[in-house]
């Protein structure tokens, strides 16, 4: 039976990174894989989370199971840091998923059991692993414009556009900040414009938070899915603690669901904890508990939020370090939007040719689509791009 099988598709960011560690330049930079590294090439462990972990280890008394959906506290700290202390409490149901990845996963399989003929639709581009994702399960998938290849920016009119297609009863992924791969975000004007529209269409917004945090500030990233919270009756977000606080592989995660009503909460519960149940059983525990240790102890949050902010500042740093060299180099301008685009990837606008041009002659390694991940750059390494860049004729 098992030969009947075919290999899957490579997925280019792991092919990505095989082939960058068999490359035997010691001078090759990574800024393909979307993790965040300090000046020196290390991803850390944050200050908070190392002290949480010192304190769990000491205080922990057993490793049994946790609730199927997770712990209330983690659901409780999570949803206050993305919505806010007046989320509508009564309404949210809550699930901890292995990172967000697992909690995009239990969004689209809930959608799919309330709605199976609906279509979900997702910007162009997205996050490769959406659309992966989407045809595994044999869900309808469809695109709306969002990026500009000329501005290197929203394409906002054609978003509209594209969005006043949807059908009642379909579901519209968003990106709640930091938009990946390319950098550009909506305005909180634009946010507005989105809800209303999503209203009218009577179609459900899912919201992929992966940065919060990582672009204009804690809150600040969590404007335009606090908006929509306040606006809409229904709403989907699938949010990742990996970034933010670090725990890549702990695969911490969680999927809220803002519903209409009360009654409807209760039972959107209970089938997130069914889902969990199908997937995987019982989510883990390790990481989602160090976040809420962190979260719920004022000390610990606020080292964390310096240190976080600390991270934002230098991504902020070394964009426009890379605008303002690839201007004196370039004698232009065109790369201004480096700049203006937030979290940790920006889609530089070169093609598939000039991104193996510079892999082969200068060891760089982006993402054929040339996504490069700005925290992957250091001040050092910042010349060494912005010239690869200019050199093949990007």
């Amino acid at each position: 039976m098992l030969e009947r099988l075919d290999q899957p598709p490579a997925d280019k960011i792991l092919a990505l990174m095989q082939e960058f560690r068999a490359d035997p330049r010691p001078d090759k930079i990574d800024l393909g894989v979307g993790v965040y590294r300090t000046p020196e090439g290390v991803t850390p462990v944050m200050r908070a989370i190392r002290a949480a972990e010192r304190q769990l280890w000491e205080a922990e008394t057993t490793k049994t199971y946790t609730g199927v959906a997770g712990e209330p506290a983690f659901h409780a700290a999570m949803a206050d840091l993305i919505l806010g202390p007046d989320r509508p409490t009564d309404r949210l149901a809550a699930a901890a998923t292995p990172g967000g990845t697992g909690a995009v996963r239990q969004c689209l399989d809930l959608i799919r059991l309330a709605a199976p003929e609906a279509t979900v639709w997702l910007s162009a581009p997205t996050w490769p692993t959406h659309q992966t994702i989407l045809r595994y399960l044999g869900m309808p998938m469809a695109e709306y414009r969002y990026f500009d290849d000329e501005s290197r920016g929203v394409d906002f009119e054609a978003m509209l556009a594209d969005l006043d297609r949807v059908r009642p009863g379909d579901a519209v992924v968003l990106h709640g900040c930091c938009h990946n791969p390319t950098g550009a975000n909506l305005t909180l004007p634009q946010w507005g414009e989105v809800a209303a529209l999503l209203e009218a269409r009577q179609a459900l917004p899912l919201v992929d938070l992966a940065y919060q945090g990582f672009g204009d500030g804690l809150d600040a990233d969590a404007a335009g899915v606090r908006l929509l919270a306040a606006r809409l009756p229904e709403l989907l977000i699938a949010a990742s603690c990996s970034k933010n606080f670090g725990v890549y592989r702990e695969r911490a995660g969680i999927t809220l669901a803002l519903c209409a009503e009360p009654a409807a909460a209760r039972v959107i519960q209970g089938r997130l904890g069914w889902l969990n149940r199908q997937t995987y059983s019982f989510p883990p525990d390790h990481g989602a508990r160090l976040v809420t240790m962190v979260l719920e102890d004022p000390a610990l949050r606020a080292d964390w939020q310096a240190e976080l902010e600390e991270v934002r500042r230098n991504m902020l740093a070394l964009r426009t370090q890379l605008a303002e060299t690839l201007r004196d180099l370039a004698h232009s301008d065109r790369f201004a939007f480096v700049a203006q685009h937030r979290g940790m990837f920006s889609r530089l606008g070169a093609s598939p040719e000039q991104v193996a041009r510079m892999r082969a002659d200068h060891g760089i390694y982006m993402v054929g689509d040339s996504r490069v991940n700005i925290a992957g750059l250091n001040r050092a390494t910042v010349p060494i791009l912005a010239e690869a860049i200019v050199k093949a004729g990007v």
